[in-house]
């Protein structure tokens, strides 16, 4: 698996301890207990952030710089020895 793979594995794992808590919470309360194993999950939380945004090989794609292309005619002369496509050159006939 990639770094990016196993980042997101994690990530998924953390959100799924996060959801079992809340559920356990319901049901046995919001001691001083759980509010510890909840502060280190929430930490473990941000610790996959942090990981994740310093992993390398994970840094954003970078736009290509945009090309403007004018709206003026092209020079005709550029396409003087040019084939159309499917037909052929402009002095011998289609097939």
């Amino acid at each position: 698996m990639s770094v990016h793979d196993e980042l997101t594995s994690v990530q998924r794992c953390l959100d799924d301890l996060l959801r079992s808590m809340g559920r356990l919470e319901q049901q046995i309360g919001g001691g001083l207990d759980m509010r510890r194993v909840r502060a280190d999950a929430d930490h473990l939380r941000e610790s996959v952030a942090l990981l994740r945004e310093s992993a390398p090989g994970l840094t954003k794609p970078r736009r290509p710089d945009l090309v403007s292309i004018p709206d003026t005619p092209y020079d005709s002369s550029l396409w003087t020895d040019s084939d159309d496509e499917g037909l052929g050159a402009r002095d011998r006939h289609a097939p």
